[in-house]
């Protein structure tokens, strides 16, 4: 396997930590990026001819470019882009208010434009590249209490699609990871903010969200070490896929989102075809 240099957004933790710590052992390059880089310290001191570490947040422009400039004086190029830079907000579309909302989307998906940009226009001059955007089973379907966090992945599903067809040309493919619960640092806690507002009608609801994320916490069904072995191979691929469902509950659950579209879609297909003018 040749030698790539991998540029990976959130590389602290969860998948970007786990995938830093595979591709350093098989002998790749890594820009293992973080908003604190000393969380990578230990593997710097490791492997510091394959590691650089930037401070990066994906909503400040000028780290994210300083960043970018580093890696290619160093490494000389950016073969993988991974964006997995992100968080959920945890509240009902009537609680999540106008600011945490923006705020979601500044991080999930303006960060991860900020961060594709100057990484395509590399990889378009080389003819030459992949991208790899962490999205979630969130991005296929939304649910009563993380309705914005899944609008945002909804978001990164669009971006990417409309990004594949535009770069192919240039020899770049796209992929989407479409993870369920997978034992990352996402269900307990640290990778969730809950909004402020709290609507006493919606309060069930709300501990309904708490006690399964209590309950699941460290009994996810999803090995994120796997899917970062997926992760790797599919950057072997000639013609990677632009979608990859992680986890047999995202699988089950992508399968029950095409029937409902089906019946949807089939229930009012006369009425769908009729809206046309009679000349």
């Amino acid at each position: 396997m040749p030698t790539k240099t991998w540029f990976i957004t959130g590389a602290s933790a969860g998948f970007g930590r786990i995938l830093t710590e595979k591709l350093l052992q098989q002998g790749h390059n890594v820009v293992a990026t973080a908003r604190k880089p000393e969380t990578l310290a230990d593997l710097k001191s490791s492997y510091e001819n394959q590691i650089i570490t930037p401070a990066l947040d994906v909503t400040n422009q000028s780290q994210i470019d300083s960043a970018v400039t580093e890696a290619i004086q160093t490494f000389g190029k950016i073969d993988v882009l991974v964006n997995n830079a992100g968080y959920g907000i945890v509240g009902t579309v009537e609680e999540v208010t106008d600011a945490e909302a923006r705020q979601q989307f500044d991080v999930n998906v303006f960060g991860l434009l900020n961060v594709s940009r100057p990484i395509l226009a590399h990889m378009r001059e080389n003819q030459y590249g992949y991208v790899i955007n962490i999205s979630s089973i969130a991005g296929l379907t939304s649910s009563a209490t993380f309705p914005i966090y899944c609008a945002s992945k909804h978001a990164v599903e669009a971006i990417s699609e409309g990004l594949a067809a535009s770069v192919k040309p240039f020899g770049i493919n796209v992929t989407l990871i479409e993870p369920g619960a997978f034992r990352t640092r996402f269900h307990n806690g640290q990778s969730l903010q809950f909004a402020e507002t709290k609507i006493p009608d919606y309060a069930d609801q709300m501990q309904g969200t708490i006690n399964w994320l209590n309950d699941v916490d460290g009994k996810q069904p999803g090995d994120p070490a796997k899917a970062c072995d997926a992760m790797i191979a599919l950057a072997e691929e000639e013609n990677p896929p632009l979608r990859l469902l992680c986890g047999q509950d995202a699988f089950t659950r992508a399968m029950k989102k095409l029937d409902e579209y089906r019946a949807d879609f089939d229930r009012n297909a006369e009425l769908s075809q009729s809206m046309i003018f009679n000349d």
